[in-house]
């Protein structure tokens, strides 16, 4: 059995942008079609607070592969020379049950998850949109960047705010332009990147609004808002967590990735329980693309996408890599 085996750098020389947005929106019209299958998660605290791990899987019919994304948080790694977040994503043949592949899983989770944010701007940000905020300065936002240059080539300005440490912002908005180009290959010349450290002023300047942060409580405030703006919401990914102000919700058309997860653990958790927003009013976004409901109906309405992820996006996005890596003989062929 022949496994191609990709590390980190194999990885970085294959995945583009514009092939792993296809295959985000792939598997979110999958999944509305009944054509995609999630497995419960498995997860084990090995040492609280220290070391965990959880095992994320699933089945893509169409695509006939499965696969799984093992993912640990460990600690003590960063006194051992290592990245405290390790993972894995792991892709078998749907037919002969063979390992396909083998891959780094930290790189494709972040190209994945810009993937996501940027899909749903382009399915519900204005058209027109040339302004982009970005709500937290890390590693994901760069990403988020990449996917939304991709979406709306006529984008030219982007703000980025580390409301906690505004010096992670100006090293991020003075690097970013030559990170596109090494790292993706985005031509980014058209676009300015600046710096802010006052959201307040920014957020109602901007088309597109994208969170990046753990914030377990509000940092867009309702009155920041104005008719006609976009918001992803990236950063919440777990129970309690929290970017936008709950009320932005009300009277805005509100889309997620998966209906029963982000109730459960996305942007729209709170403003569910707290009645602002009935779960009769939140769409998935397979369906909108699919063109089975409605989504901006005018240029007034408030967008909001809330992606808390999939681990099919994971498997998707490595098989977009596996393909890209056969073509161009990357990465490690072995034996089994």
């Amino acid at each position: 059995m022949a496994t191609r085996i990709m590390n980190r750098n194999d990885i970085m020389q294959v995945i583009e942008m514009g092939p792993t947005i296809q295959a985000v929106e792939n598997v979110y019209t999958m999944k509305s079609r009944g054509e995609a299958v999630a497995w419960p998660t498995v997860f084990h605290v090995f040492e609280e607070g220290q070391r965990d791990m959880d095992i994320r899987s699933g089945y893509l019919p169409g695509e006939h592969i499965f696969g799984h994304k093992t993912i640990g948080f460990f600690a003590g790694n960063t006194e051992k020379g290592l990245p405290n977040l390790m993972a894995t994503i792991n892709v078998f043949d749907e037919f002969t049950g063979a390992p396909v592949g083998i891959l780094e899983g930290a790189y494709i989770t972040g190209v994945r998850t810009g993937a996501a944010g940027a899909i749903g701007a382009k399915y519900l940000a204005r058209p027109d949109s040339e302004t982009l905020f970005i709500l937290g300065a890390g590693n994901q936002a760069a990403y988020q960047i990449a996917a939304t240059i991709v979406c709306f080539p006529n984008l030219k300005k982007v703000y980025i705010a580390d409301l906690l440490f505004p010096e992670n912002a100006e090293r991020f908005a003075a690097g970013i332009r030559q990170r596109l180009a090494d790292e993706l290959g985005i031509d980014a010349s058209g676009v300015s990147f600046e710096a802010t450290n006052a959201p307040e002023v920014i957020v109602p300047e901007s088309d597109i609004v994208i969170t990046v942060t753990p914030s377990r409580q509000p940092v867009i405030q309702k009155e920041w808002v104005r008719p006609g703006m976009h918001f992803s919401t990236v950063g919440s990914d777990m129970e309690g967590k929290e970017e936008l102000d709950p009320e932005i919700f009300a009277g805005a058309r509100v889309f997620v990735d998966d209906m029963a997860h982000c109730i459960e653990a996305g942007e729209v958790e709170i403003p569910v329980k707290k009645g602002i927003i009935a779960e009769e009013e939140i769409h998935e976004i397979g369906d909108l693309i699919l063109g089975n409901c409605a989504g901006r109906t005018s240029d007034e309405d408030i967008t909001i996408y809330d992606p808390a992820g999939m681990a099919l996006l994971d498997i998707a996005a490595a098989k977009v890599a596996l393909d890209l890596a056969e073509k161009k003989d990357l990465g490690t062929v072995v034996e089994l």
